[in-house]
């Protein structure tokens, strides 16, 4: 793909005073780009890249031009929001052909776009019908084949999935990156779910109050986090974290439970740390030889159906886990869950990650 989308690495944006440093993104993106945070941080970003928001500092290249003061309509950009947006009284064929004609392309050249793009979003026989005789996926559809029939170098999804059903989400989930793969677009999306970021694949930056904290390809973000404000934005429930100490061979945990420090972790000084453990790696039942043991209280349970979601209170300290299966469980009783060493990251004092979990070096 010849196209590329860099920012300048040179200095943050300002918007209001507030600083969207994007510093770390001064890269080839590749196919797919995700943000993934603070949904109002990544719109604001989107729109500084489409020029609907001024950036008060720093610049834009795209391929290699500096277009931070370039018009919206010159920048071959295209936006599709949360809530899909077609013209009521047009077809979805004049809905998806609606740009061009702005742009001046000649009849059969749009013709030609408007059945290829169609046919790409399965919207061939919905080409006559209007946007509200459509489901709420086939709208969406129409909305994102607007955008890609421009031919533009970057398409910016905020959010486009979040207000149809569960059915429908999970339905273009399937679909969306197959687009991606077949438009030749370069795609940023913007989401609030790890589980959406790991589907999609691609790249992932990671949000929080205003900067990017990691990027990198999505399951290496997911996997080895920079630091445990990635940790805890990139994990749908948050990590858990406790207190652990170092000394000799031993880690002491906040409840005076030890296991041995092995692998990378021998190698750390005396000292104290943070551990930090996804919700999915407690269990009610000991698992492991060497897993480790800790006293909670049940504060809350959800079902899933398939899993139980528990809501623990550890010395003052809020859990939860994820737990398969569905559970009789009682509020407000001690629960013992247990926690296997391999799954557990450290992170220094300042939050910084400084050993990952041993299997996520496997993976």
């Amino acid at each position: 793909m010849s196209s590329f989308f860099v920012i300048s690495s040179t200095s943050s944006f300002t918007y209001k005073g507030r600083s969207v440093d994007l510093a770390q993104v001064g890269r080839e993106l590749g196919v797919r780009y995700i943000l993934e945070g603070s949904i109002q941080q990544a719109g604001l970003r989107m729109r500084i890249f489409a020029q609907l928001v001024e950036a008060e500092t720093g610049q834009i290249i795209w391929q290699g031009k500096d277009v931070t003061g370039m018009r919206v309509q010159d920048r071959k950009v295209a936006m599709v929001y949360q809530q899909f947006i077609n013209y009521p009284s047009m077809t979805v064929y004049d809905n998806i052909a609606s740009p061009m004609k702005l742009m001046g392309v000649d009849k059969a050249e749009i013709d030609r776009r408007v059945r290829e793009t169609a046919e790409l979003m399965k919207l061939t026989p919905m080409l006559n019908r209007k946007p509200l005789e459509l489901s709420g996926g086939q709208q969406q559809r129409c909305a994102l084949a607007r955008a890609l029939v421009k031919n533009a170098g970057l398409v910016l999804l905020d959010e486009p999935l979040a207000n149809l059903d569960y059915k429908l989400r999970e339905e273009l989930r399937i679909e969306i990156p197959k687009i991606f793969e077949e438009s030749g677009s370069i795609f940023v999306y913007a989401t609030t779910e790890p589980e959406e970021a790991l589907l999609l694949g691609g790249n992932t930056a990671t949000l929080w109050e205003g900067r990017v904290t990691q990027f990198g390809l999505t399951p290496n973000v997911y996997r080895q986090p920079v630091d445990a404000t990635t940790a805890r934005v990139f994990s749908d429930p948050p990590m858990n974290f406790l207190a652990v100490t170092k000394a000799g061979n031993q880690l002491t945990f906040g409840n005076n439970q030890s296991t041995q420090a092995m692998g990378r972790l021998a190698d750390l000084p005396d000292g104290n740390y943070t551990a930090g453990f996804r919700p999915n790696h407690l269990e009610i039942g000991q698992h492991a030889a060497d897993a480790m043991a800790f006293t909670t209280q049940l504060t809350v349970t959800e079902l899933t159906g398939s899993e139980t979601f528990v809501h623990l209170d550890h010395h003052g300290q809020r859990w939860v886990g994820l737990i398969h299966g569905v559970h009789d469980l009682k509020l407000g009783e001690d629960l013992t869950v247990w926690l296997d060493p391999r799954h557990v990251y450290v992170f220094d004092e300042q939050g910084k990650m400084i050993a990952p979990a041993s299997y996520a070096l496997a993976a």
